[in-house]
C-alpha cells in the first residue's frame, strides 16, 4: 500500500476500532487475536492468558528430560502442551483446564498446528488417575489485591489470582502431584518473583526430592520443581 492510497470503509473502521481498543489498554495480542510462543503462532482471546516469554523457561526445562507422558495443568491457549508435543512428538500430552472456553481455544490451536494432544475439562489433578513422567503448570500466582492487577484487567482473573499470598493453586498442585507422578517423574511449576523459597518449601513438604529453582533471562527465579523418588 502506497502513501497516496486510501483505506476502504471497512478497513478504516477496523483500524479505528483497533486504535480505540489499544488506547483503552487492551493488549495487542487480543486485538490481533494471536501471540507467538516457543516458535508457535497461537490464537488467543480474553478466555485465555496471553503466553509470556518467561514461560518458555518451563518448556526448556521440560525438554531437557526425556518423557513419554506429560500433563499441562491450566493449559489456557495450550501453549505449553503444544510446545512439548511439537518437540516430543512421540510423547502423550494431556492438557487440562477448568475453563471450557479456554479448551476451545486450545483445541483450535492444536488443530491449526496439526498437533495431537488430549484435552480434558477439570480442575488441576481432580479426576486424573494416570501416572505421568512430567507434570507442568503455569498456574495463577498473583496475590489478591496486588497493585499490578489493574494493568492485567483484560486477562481472565482466574488465570492470574490465587488467594491472599498467590500460592493457593501451587499448594494444591504440590499436594496432589506426587501421587500422579511415575517413579522418577518431575513436577515443574512457574511462579512469581520472590515466591521461589515458599514454593520449594511446599515441594519439599510434599515429599519431592532434588527440589530447586531456575531463573529466567532476567535472573529472577521463575520455575521450581522436584522429582518423585524412584
Amino acid at each position: 500500500m502506497t502513501s497516496d492510497q486510501t483505506l476502504s470503509g471497512d478497513a478504516e473502521q477496523r483500524f479505528t476500532d483497533f486504535v480505540a481498543r489499544r488506547k483503552s489498554g487492551e493488549p495487542v495480542a487480543y486485538i490481533l487475536g494471536r501471540k507467538e510462543f516457543y516458535g508457535l503462532e497461537l490464537a488467543v482471546n480474553p478466555a485465555v492468558l496471553i503466553p509470556r516469554p518467561e514461560t518458555e523457561l518451563l518448556v526448556d526445562l521440560s525438554l531437557e528430560k526425556s518423557f513419554a507422558s506429560a500433563v499441562d495443568l491450566g493449559t489456557g491457549s495450550g501453549a505449553i502442551a503444544l510446545a512439548l508435543k511439537k518437540h516430543q512428538p512421540r510423547a502423550r500430552v494431556l492438557a487440562v483446564d477448568s475453563s471450557a472456553a479456554a479448551l476451545v481455544v486450545a483445541q483450535r490451536n492444536a488443530t491449526r498446528l496439526n498437533l495431537t494432544i488430549e484435552l480434558r475439562h477439570g480442575r488441576w489433578l481432580e479426576g486424573i488417575e494416570e501416572l505421568f513422567d512430567l507434570i507442568v503448570s503455569n498456574p495463577p500466582y498473583i496475590a489478591a489485591g496486588d497493585p499490578h492487577l489493574p494493568e492485567l484487567r483484560f486477562e481472565p482473573a482466574a488465570a492470574l489470582v490465587s488467594g491472599a499470598d498467590g500460592l493457593d493453586a501451587i499448594r494444591e498442585l504440590a499436594r496432589g502431584a506426587p501421587a500422579r507422578l511415575a517413579a522418577g517423574g518431575r513436577l515443574l511449576v512457574e511462579h512469581g518473583m520472590g515466591q521461589d523459597k515458599a514454593v520449594r518449601a511446599l515441594l519439599d513438604a510434599a515429599g519431592l526430592e532434588e527440589v530447586q529453582s531456575w531463573p529466567d533471562l532476567a535472573g529472577i527465579p521463575r520455575v521450581s520443581g522436584g522429582r518423585r523418588k524412584i
